[in-house]
């Protein structure tokens, strides 16, 4: 079978103005940037009050083999539509860190893919770049200010403002920057993180409308002055230029599926270390257009899922109708110990299947909210492994249904597609829950997330965290929503605790304060900001032919 560059470059598009007119939406309402892909005016679109049913892909816990999310995400999207509903996709927008090291691209694949894909993956419309030269346009503007009399008094040392790029690059994760003596700034130690665990990425994708945007930005502390009191972008005079910089990205990108399903993507968090989920704008724009909207929370539920509801959902003022938890027979073999997960195990899938089942057992104790799982059908999986776990989904009273949408597009998803429908009928009004109330504290919303949606027996504080969680609900703070920055691997913050693990602690090391979005990050184990390339990184097979034409990007 060709692989998805192959299929992607194969597939026939709809000029772009087509996929709109499917919605309803005029020439005239659209930024073309080529013939197939167009940023949307929103302020054009009539507000219809979210009138869509919105649908939550997330997934268990990803393994090296890969899952498939965004695949799914796309046949279902293909399936409703294939089953005569009208339906959209909002997703996340790539970042080149995982395209150029190891993770790969974010369209999806097979006949399940968001196109055009090469130009979705490399570039797009620019609004990552855009998102790096806004964060570090401010990361100038502080070290300008300290260097032309520091009429703020902000202490050098004292600055928690990172630049940001969008490529993996572990060199920049502690850095000296200013040396060269008075003409080159004052020297101080600073740091990098990748564009997409940016807080301008996470106030960008959490902002409702351009001058909440701007409000937000303004909001954004940068460190302390030598009294030790909070300095913000406001008081830079910044949010206004940097705001200037997003305009344009600030309208979701309109593209389609192989099969014309129209898909917003828009914003590109990860789900590790900040939320990990498309815009509001975007999804909120689809749910005014659309009947049913699929969109995606990154890695497993115990990242994706959560804080998808508890932060983006609280803000947004939106609750899915159903989730829907991607599982691979292949990571459930792994999670059961298997060491070749490409050859039948019943034993490591039957062991593995606790993983799965933890996480539709959370979501539905937490959220009280449905869950399907979506068995993403691999050549390689046996009868026996499939006819095994419906046998344990119904076991455990858990709907599940085969989806081959790799290999048949939207018909290979119409079986998945009915079935969310059927749960979506049994809750087309859900009331929103979530796991924890703002006004319980820091700590008590970190050890809720620990025991409740991890599974922890109990969490340690460094002494640094416990002083900055102090000091942070001294200033107010404190009642604000918690993004948790844990490995995507394992329920615990240990990636090699696979499976359902017990008897574990979580350990907060760090705690940041993202007042732009929020929320505070709350950092875990060893969890980084700037992730670095693989030993062979994907980048080593990339390149470009004679013609012009992509090869080696997937």
């Amino acid at each position: 079978m060709s692989n998805d560059l192959q299929i992607a470059q194969k597939a026939q598009l709809k000029p772009i103005v087509e996929i709109a007119k499917k919605l309803n939406i005029d020439e005239n309402q659209l930024s073309m940037y080529g013939k197939y892909i167009a940023k949307l005016d929103v302020n054009s679109i009539k507000d219809k009050g979210n009138k869509a049913k919105l649908i939550l892909v997330t997934a268990m816990h990803p393994t090296p083999a890969g899952e498939g999310k965004t695949t799914i995400s796309v046949g279902l999207a293909d399936g409703l539509q294939y089953i005569g509903k009208k339906a959209m996709i909002a997703l996340r927008e790539p970042s080149l860190g995982p395209v150029f090291g190891i993770k790969g691209g974010a369209t999806g694949g097979g006949l399940s893919q968001v196109l055009p894909m090469e130009n979705i993956n490399l570039h797009f419309t620019g609004d990552l770049h855009a998102i790096t030269a806004a964060n570090n346009l401010l990361a100038a503007m502080i070290d300008n200010h300290i260097q032309q009399g520091n009429q703020l008094q902000i202490d050098p040392r004292e600055v928690t403002w990172h630049r940001c790029l969008d490529v993996n690059d572990r060199q920049l994760r502690q850095i000296i920057s200013g040396l060269g003596g008075n003409k080159n700034g004052v020297p101080r130690q600073d740091s990098f993180v990748i564009t997409a665990a940016s807080q301008i990425m996470a106030t960008f994708c959490l902002s409702s409308t351009l001058e909440d945007l701007k409000q937000n930005l303004s909001n954004l502390v940068i460190g302390k002055t030598f009294n030790g009191e909070f300095v913000t972008a406001g008081q830079l005079n910044a949010a206004g230029a940097m705001t200037v910089l997003l305009k344009d990205a600030f309208a979701p990108n309109l593209v389609q599926t192989i099969e014309g399903t129209p898909c917003l993507m828009h914003g590109g968090p990860f789900a590790n270390i900040a939320h990990g989920c498309n815009s509001i704008i975007a999804t909120k724009t689809a749910m005014n257009l659309a009947d049913y909207v699929v969109t995606e929370a990154g890695f497993g539920a115990d990242l994706g899922a959560e804080k998808f509801i508890d932060i983006k959902c609280r803000k947004a003022d939106i609750f899915p109708n159903a989730v829907v938890i991607v599982a691979t027979i292949r990571a459930l073999k792994y999670h059961g110990g298997a060491k070749e997960y490409n050859v039948e195990n019943l034993d490591s899938l039957k062991e593995g299947t606790k993983n799965l089942i933890a996480h539709v057992q959370r979501v539905k104790a937490a959220y009280n909210i449905p869950v399907v799982v979506a068995l993403n059908k691999f050549y390689m999986d046996t009868e026996a492994e499939i006819d095994l776990l419906k046998a344990v989904m119904l076991e455990n009273n858990i709907p599940c249904e085969i989806s081959n949408a790799y290999v048949e597009g939207g018909k290979g998803a119409q079986n998945l597609a009915q079935t969310v429908l059927n749960i979506i009928e049994e809750n087309s009004s859900p009331k929103p829950q979530y796991a924890y109330d703002l006004n319980i504290g820091l700590k008590a919303k970190i050890e809720t997330l620990a025991k409740k949606i991890y599974g922890a027996d109990n969490v340690v504080y460094t002494a640094n965290s416990n002083n900055i969680i102090n000091d942070l609900e001294e200033r107010g703070f404190g009642n604000l929503p918690i993004c948790v920055a844990k490995t995507q691997y394992s329920f615990s913050d240990d990636a090699k605790k696979l499976n359902c693990p017990k008897g574990f602690e979580i350990t907060v090391k760090n705690l940041e304060l993202s007042s732009g979005a929020g929320f505070v990050v709350v950092y875990t184990g060893d969890i980084i900001a700037m992730p670095g390339l693989p030993k062979v990184p994907a980048a080593n097979n990339i390149n470009i032919d004679e013609n012009g034409n992509t090869i080696g990007l997937f």
